[in-house]
């Protein structure tokens, strides 16, 4: 028994649909980083910069923003995460204009706006660093959810700071949206912030 007519014109009007819905089937940029996109994270803060100036969040908007908890005596992780960052904006070449790199320092007592001056810009000279009180400090890092502790070291040598390790990035309009975990290297941040800047 052949198919009736009304069945094949149905049928061929299924391939078409689904031939048109295919090719209005655009991918979807995906992050290589972790997407914490409507996080209740609470980016807001004043500080004073590395030349004495205060600064808020949302100053930089505009521009994508990616902001990070260290301090200048850092074996390790500090700088190796803006060495990254900074070739991150190499890899960015001018749509790196668009992008800001904020070092929420998490030794207050040592880094001194002088010293904050010496040692973020040498990564690379947009960079900023910030400072404030003890209190200042503790509340950005509680809203970031971001964990420090000072580790003493003893016998005269001087003490470390134990701090989480991620970038925090955030788009033009203020809002968080990608936590980069510690080492995920110059190419990841560079491909999530791209896609951010388009």
């Amino acid at each position: 028994m052949h198919p009736s007519l009304p069945t094949l014109l149905l049928a061929a009007l299924l391939s078409v649909l689904t031939a048109c819905s295919g090719e209005k089937t655009a991918p979807v940029e995906t992050f290589q980083s972790s997407d914490v996109t409507g996080s209740k994270l609470n980016g807001a803060f004043t500080l004073t910069d590395h030349t004495g100036t205060r600064r808020s969040l949302s100053d930089f908007q505009g521009k994508v923003t990616v902001v990070f908890f260290g301090y200048t005596h850092c074996p390790d992780i500090c700088p190796t995460t803006l060495s990254e960052l900074a070739a991150t904006m190499n890899l960015l070449g001018e749509k790196a204009k668009q992008v800001q790199v904020l070092f929420i320092s998490v030794d207050p007592a040592r880094d001194t706006p002088d010293l904050l001056a010496q040692y973020v810009p040498a990564f690379h000279p947009s960079f900023i660093g910030l400072t404030g009180s003890p209190e200042d400090i503790a509340k950005v890092a509680k809203q970031y959810q971001a964990f420090y502790k000072r580790h003493d070291a003893g016998q005269g040598k001087p003490y470390t700071m134990d701090h989480s390790a991620g970038s925090y990035v955030f788009d033009r309009q203020g809002h968080i949206r990608l936590n980069v975990p510690y080492g995920s290297g110059a190419a990841i941040f560079a491909h999530d912030i791209a896609a951010l800047l388009k």
